[in-house]
């Protein structure tokens, strides 16, 4: 895998690819939580991308907040999936602490564009 210069967008592209080999063996009646996990995993990483490009920082603001919010619906998803046994612990803390950091990241992001207005 190319390795990414920007530490967040590398993060991200990280927990695809283990959620991608973690979300294989779903049974085919929750087919759709895994949908949503991987759904949600790609528009987080196209929103990264897209608040690393803009240069308007209200903008870049409100992609970072949905960045969070996107982050937080998908480990609402993989809760609801360890209750129903369909990751095991151990994968929803390993999966949870790749998400933690990119939450860090995002709102670092945050902290600098506030920072950097005043």
């Amino acid at each position: 895998m190319k390795k990414e210069k920007f530490k967040v967008i590398q993060f991200t592209r990280e927990l695809i690819i283990k959620l991608e080999n973690e979300l294989d063996n779903f049974p085919k009646k929750d087919i759709e939580i895994k949908n949503k996990i991987k759904m949600s995993s790609y528009e987080l990483l196209a929103l990264e991308y897209e608040a690393n490009t803009t240069q308007n920082n209200t903008r870049k603001i409100e992609l970072l907040e949905k960045c969070i919010a996107k982050i937080k619906v998908i480990d609402f998803l993989l809760d609801m999936s360890y209750e129903r046994k369909l990751i095991t612990q151990k994968k929803l803390i390993k999966l949870g602490l790749q998400m933690d950091d990119i939450i860090k990241y995002c709102t670092g992001w945050l902290k600098t564009i506030d920072e950097n207005r005043v």
